[in-house]
Protein backbone atom coordinates (compact mmCIF):
# COMPACT_ATOMS: atom_id res chain seq x y z
CA UNK A 1 0.00 0.00 0.00
CA UNK A 2 1.36 3.39 -1.06
CA UNK A 3 0.85 6.20 1.48
CA UNK A 4 1.70 8.85 -1.11
CA UNK A 5 -0.90 7.42 -3.49
CA UNK A 6 -3.54 7.54 -0.75
CA UNK A 7 -2.60 11.11 0.15
CA UNK A 8 -2.88 12.22 -3.47
CA UNK A 9 -6.20 10.42 -3.91
CA UNK A 10 -7.56 12.52 -1.06
CA UNK A 11 -5.87 15.85 -1.82
CA UNK A 12 -6.05 16.07 -5.61
CA UNK A 13 -9.72 17.11 -5.73
CA UNK A 14 -8.94 19.99 -3.36
CA UNK A 15 -6.77 21.62 -6.02
CA UNK A 16 -10.03 22.82 -7.57
CA UNK A 17 -10.54 25.06 -4.53
CA UNK A 18 -7.31 26.93 -5.20
CA UNK A 19 -8.70 28.06 -8.54
CA UNK A 20 -12.16 28.97 -7.28
CA UNK A 21 -13.51 32.39 -8.26
CA UNK A 22 -17.07 33.65 -7.65
CA UNK A 23 -19.21 33.77 -10.78
CA UNK A 24 -21.86 36.24 -9.62
CA UNK A 25 -24.01 35.40 -12.59
CA UNK A 26 -21.34 36.58 -15.01
CA UNK A 27 -18.73 33.83 -15.36
CA UNK A 28 -18.96 30.64 -17.40
CA UNK A 29 -18.71 27.15 -15.95
CA UNK A 30 -14.93 27.06 -16.15
CA UNK A 31 -14.01 30.48 -14.81
CA UNK A 32 -15.47 33.09 -12.47
CA UNK A 33 -14.48 36.70 -11.89
CA UNK A 34 -11.10 37.81 -10.59
CA UNK A 35 -10.76 40.82 -8.29
CA UNK A 36 -10.25 43.32 -11.10
CA UNK A 37 -13.30 42.07 -12.98
CA UNK A 38 -15.38 42.13 -9.80
CA UNK A 39 -14.43 45.72 -8.99
CA UNK A 40 -15.22 46.75 -12.54
CA UNK A 41 -18.63 45.02 -12.46
CA UNK A 42 -19.72 46.39 -9.09
CA UNK A 43 -18.05 49.74 -9.67
CA UNK A 44 -20.18 50.24 -12.78
CA UNK A 45 -23.36 49.50 -10.84
CA UNK A 46 -24.80 52.82 -9.56
CA UNK A 47 -26.46 51.26 -6.52
CA UNK A 48 -23.76 48.79 -5.46
CA UNK A 49 -21.00 51.35 -5.85
CA UNK A 50 -23.03 53.93 -3.91
CA UNK A 51 -23.39 51.64 -0.88
CA UNK A 52 -19.77 50.56 -1.09
CA UNK A 53 -20.01 46.97 -2.29
CA UNK A 54 -17.29 47.53 -4.90
CA UNK A 55 -14.53 46.66 -2.43
CA UNK A 56 -11.78 44.11 -1.92
CA UNK A 57 -13.49 42.91 1.26
CA UNK A 58 -16.76 42.17 -0.52
CA UNK A 59 -14.91 40.15 -3.15
CA UNK A 60 -13.10 38.23 -0.40
CA UNK A 61 -16.45 37.50 1.28
CA UNK A 62 -17.93 36.15 -1.96
CA UNK A 63 -14.85 34.04 -2.58
CA UNK A 64 -14.87 32.65 0.96
CA UNK A 65 -18.60 31.87 0.92
CA UNK A 66 -18.51 30.00 -2.38
CA UNK A 67 -15.13 28.50 -1.58
CA UNK A 68 -16.42 26.85 1.60
CA UNK A 69 -19.08 25.02 -0.39
CA UNK A 70 -16.43 23.96 -2.88
CA UNK A 71 -14.09 22.78 -0.13
CA UNK A 72 -16.68 20.47 1.44
CA UNK A 73 -17.64 19.11 -1.97
CA UNK A 74 -14.03 18.38 -2.90
CA UNK A 75 -13.25 16.86 0.50
CA UNK A 76 -16.16 14.52 -0.15
CA UNK A 77 -14.71 13.54 -3.51
CA UNK A 78 -11.33 13.00 -1.91
CA UNK A 79 -12.93 10.71 0.67
CA UNK A 80 -14.59 8.71 -2.11
CA UNK A 81 -11.32 8.34 -4.03
CA UNK A 82 -9.37 7.32 -0.92
CA UNK A 83 -12.00 4.84 0.27
CA UNK A 84 -12.25 3.21 -3.15
CA UNK A 85 -8.47 2.88 -3.51
CA UNK A 86 -8.25 1.21 -0.11
CA UNK A 87 -10.94 -1.25 -1.19
CA UNK A 88 -9.05 -2.06 -4.39
CA UNK A 89 -5.73 -2.57 -2.60
CA UNK A 90 -7.17 -4.53 0.34
CA UNK A 91 -9.29 -6.91 -1.71
CA UNK A 92 -6.83 -7.49 -4.53
CA UNK A 93 -9.57 -6.97 -7.12
CA UNK A 94 -8.37 -8.02 -10.56
CA UNK A 95 -10.80 -5.54 -12.12
CA UNK A 96 -11.46 -2.14 -10.52
CA UNK A 97 -15.07 -2.28 -11.73
CA UNK A 98 -15.83 -4.28 -8.59
CA UNK A 99 -14.91 -1.29 -6.40
CA UNK A 100 -18.17 0.50 -7.28
CA UNK A 101 -21.75 -0.59 -7.89
CA UNK A 102 -24.32 0.77 -10.33
CA UNK A 103 -27.92 0.09 -11.18
CA UNK A 104 -30.41 1.44 -13.69
CA UNK A 105 -33.70 3.04 -12.75
CA UNK A 106 -36.41 4.98 -14.55
CA UNK A 107 -36.98 8.74 -14.41
CA UNK A 108 -40.43 10.35 -14.34
CA UNK A 109 -40.05 10.75 -18.10
CA UNK A 110 -39.56 6.97 -18.34
CA UNK A 111 -35.92 7.34 -19.37
CA UNK A 112 -33.13 5.11 -18.07
CA UNK A 113 -30.94 6.64 -15.38
CA UNK A 114 -27.78 4.99 -14.02
CA UNK A 115 -27.05 5.51 -10.32
CA UNK A 116 -23.66 4.61 -8.86
CA UNK A 117 -22.66 3.96 -5.26
CA UNK A 118 -19.15 4.88 -4.19
CA UNK A 119 -17.78 1.55 -2.98
CA UNK A 120 -18.40 -2.19 -3.11
CA UNK A 121 -17.12 -5.32 -1.44
CA UNK A 122 -17.99 -8.06 -3.94
CA UNK A 123 -17.36 -11.31 -2.09
CA UNK A 124 -16.88 -13.43 -5.22
CA UNK A 125 -14.24 -11.03 -6.56
CA UNK A 126 -12.10 -10.60 -3.43
CA UNK A 127 -8.72 -12.22 -4.10
CA UNK A 128 -7.23 -11.74 -0.63
CA UNK A 129 -8.49 -14.79 1.28
CA UNK A 130 -7.89 -13.26 4.72
CA UNK A 131 -9.82 -10.11 3.81
CA UNK A 132 -12.58 -12.18 2.23
CA UNK A 133 -13.02 -14.22 5.41
CA UNK A 134 -13.14 -11.09 7.58
CA UNK A 135 -15.60 -9.31 5.28
CA UNK A 136 -17.83 -12.38 5.12
CA UNK A 137 -17.89 -12.68 8.91
CA UNK A 138 -18.52 -8.95 9.33
CA UNK A 139 -21.53 -9.12 7.01
CA UNK A 140 -22.88 -12.17 8.85
CA UNK A 141 -22.42 -10.55 12.26
CA UNK A 142 -23.94 -7.25 11.23
CA UNK A 143 -26.89 -8.90 9.54
CA UNK A 144 -27.59 -10.78 12.75
CA UNK A 145 -27.36 -7.50 14.66
CA UNK A 146 -29.91 -5.97 12.28
CA UNK A 147 -32.02 -9.14 12.41
CA UNK A 148 -32.11 -9.41 8.62
CA UNK A 149 -31.17 -12.19 6.17
CA UNK A 150 -27.48 -12.31 5.29
CA UNK A 151 -26.99 -10.77 1.82
CA UNK A 152 -25.30 -13.15 -0.60
CA UNK A 153 -23.14 -10.85 -2.69
CA UNK A 154 -21.39 -8.48 -0.28
CA UNK A 155 -21.74 -4.84 0.76
CA UNK A 156 -22.10 -1.50 -1.02
CA UNK A 157 -21.11 1.88 0.37
CA UNK A 158 -22.21 5.48 0.10
CA UNK A 159 -19.14 7.51 1.09
CA UNK A 160 -19.48 10.99 2.62
CA UNK A 161 -17.16 13.39 4.42
CA UNK A 162 -20.12 14.29 6.65
CA UNK A 163 -23.89 14.28 6.38
CA UNK A 164 -25.78 17.42 7.39
CA UNK A 165 -27.97 17.85 4.34
CA UNK A 166 -31.66 18.42 5.06
CA UNK A 167 -32.49 17.91 1.39
CA UNK A 168 -35.41 15.46 1.42
CA UNK A 169 -34.78 14.56 -2.22
CA UNK A 170 -31.27 13.43 -1.36
CA UNK A 171 -32.44 11.54 1.70
CA UNK A 172 -35.14 9.76 -0.28
CA UNK A 173 -32.58 8.83 -2.94
CA UNK A 174 -30.36 7.31 -0.25
CA UNK A 175 -33.25 5.28 1.12
CA UNK A 176 -34.17 4.13 -2.39
CA UNK A 177 -30.56 2.98 -2.84
CA UNK A 178 -30.99 0.82 0.25
CA UNK A 179 -34.00 -0.98 -1.15
CA UNK A 180 -32.28 -1.70 -4.46
CA UNK A 181 -29.08 -2.83 -2.73
CA UNK A 182 -30.96 -5.30 -0.53
CA UNK A 183 -32.90 -6.60 -3.50
CA UNK A 184 -29.61 -7.30 -5.28
CA UNK A 185 -28.00 -9.12 -2.36
CA UNK A 186 -25.88 -6.34 -0.82
CA UNK A 187 -25.62 -4.89 2.67
CA UNK A 188 -26.00 -1.08 2.30
CA UNK A 189 -23.59 0.94 4.43
CA UNK A 190 -22.82 4.61 4.99
CA UNK A 191 -19.08 5.30 5.27
CA UNK A 192 -18.89 8.76 6.85
CA UNK A 193 -15.41 10.05 7.58
CA UNK A 194 -16.28 12.76 10.12
CA UNK A 195 -18.61 12.77 13.12
CA UNK A 196 -20.68 15.57 11.54
CA UNK A 197 -24.06 13.89 11.06
CA UNK A 198 -27.35 15.73 11.46
CA UNK A 199 -29.30 14.36 14.43
CA UNK A 200 -32.66 14.73 12.66
CA UNK A 201 -31.31 12.72 9.74
CA UNK A 202 -30.21 9.87 12.00
CA UNK A 203 -33.63 9.93 13.66
CA UNK A 204 -35.39 9.70 10.30
CA UNK A 205 -33.40 6.66 9.20
CA UNK A 206 -33.86 4.91 12.52
CA UNK A 207 -37.61 5.54 12.41
CA UNK A 208 -37.97 3.86 9.00
CA UNK A 209 -36.59 0.36 9.69
CA UNK A 210 -38.77 -1.15 7.00
CA UNK A 211 -37.10 0.87 4.26
CA UNK A 212 -33.64 1.67 5.59
CA UNK A 213 -30.97 -0.04 7.63
CA UNK A 214 -28.69 2.97 7.23
CA UNK A 215 -30.00 4.12 10.60
CA UNK A 216 -28.33 1.20 12.32
CA UNK A 217 -25.13 1.94 10.43
CA UNK A 218 -25.20 5.48 11.83
CA UNK A 219 -24.97 4.32 15.44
Amino acid sequence: MDDELYLNKFLNPLNVCKRYQPKLGQGNKQQGLNLTQFLSLYGADPFYSWIGLDSDLMYAAHKAAGGMTSIYRQIGRGCENLFRQILIDSTGYEDVKYSTWSYTTKTKANKDKVLTLDGRLELAAIQNSDIKAKVTQWIVDYSRFLNVPVPANGAVFEVRQGYKSKDSKRQNADIDNVAVAWANGYLPVFAIFSSQIDADLVLRYRSEPGRSNYGECLR
